[in-house]
C-alpha cells in the first residue's frame, strides 16, 4: 500500500473490470487505491474500521464478492476465497 506503481495497478486493474481478491490484511491496498467507496467486503477483523472508513459496508462473511472485487478475512477462509476467484475468472 506504500508503493505508488502497485496502487495505480490495483486501481487500472478494478476500474478495467478484472478480477481484484484481496485476503487478510490486504484490503488495506484496496483503501490506499480508493477502489472500496460503495462496496461490500471484508477482511481480518482488526481493518474493520480503515475498510468502513474508506466506504465499504464491512460484513463478517468468510468471503465477499461484488462485482470485480473480491474479499475473504483469514488464511482460514482460503477454500471459499480460491473457489470465488475460479468461479469469477471463468466468468
Amino acid at each position: 500500500r506504500r508503493y505508488p506503481a502497485v496502487l495505480r495497478l490495483v486501481r487500472e486493474a478494478f476500474e478495467a473490470g478484472k478480477v481484484v481478491a484481496a485476503i487478510c490484511h490486504g484490503p488495506w491496498v484496496l483503501v490506499s487505491a480508493g477502489v472500496l467507496r460503495g462496496r461490500t467486503a471484508t477482511s481480518v477483523s482488526a481493518i474493520r474500521d480503515d475498510v468502513t472508513n474508506a466506504g465499504a459496508e464491512w460484513v463478517d462473511r468468510e468471503v465477499v464478492r461484488d462485482g470485480n472485487l473480491i474479499t475473504s478475512r483469514t488464511p482460514a477462509d482460503l477454500p471459499a476465497f480460491c473457489r470465488t476467484i475460479i468461479e469469477a475468472m471463468r466468468g
